[in-house]
């Protein structure tokens, strides 16, 4: 994984840490979701856990690792 893409992971998983009220985690497949989401665009899950403790550890475990999952922009 490059640098660049590292950082923006990093980056992403700053921001959400400092708002965890924003975001909730999916219980299906432990995406970070959007707070005002129903389901998880992921999975199609529609169990989350919004703790803040819970979002802060998700996304430091996901910005500090490699990315696993496919997005959109890989299947282009």
């Amino acid at each position: 994984m490059s640098k660049e893409v590292n950082n923006e992971r990093l980056q992403k998983a700053k921001e959400i840490a400092e708002n965890p009220s924003a975001y909730k985690v999916c219980e299906g497949c432990d995406s970070i979701v959007g707070e005002k989401s129903i389901t998880c665009p992921n999975c199609h899950g529609y169990r989350f856990d919004a703790s803040h403790t819970r979002v802060v550890d998700q996304a430091i475990y996901l910005g500090t690792r490699k990315q696993t999952s496919v997005t959109a922009s890989d299947l282009v």
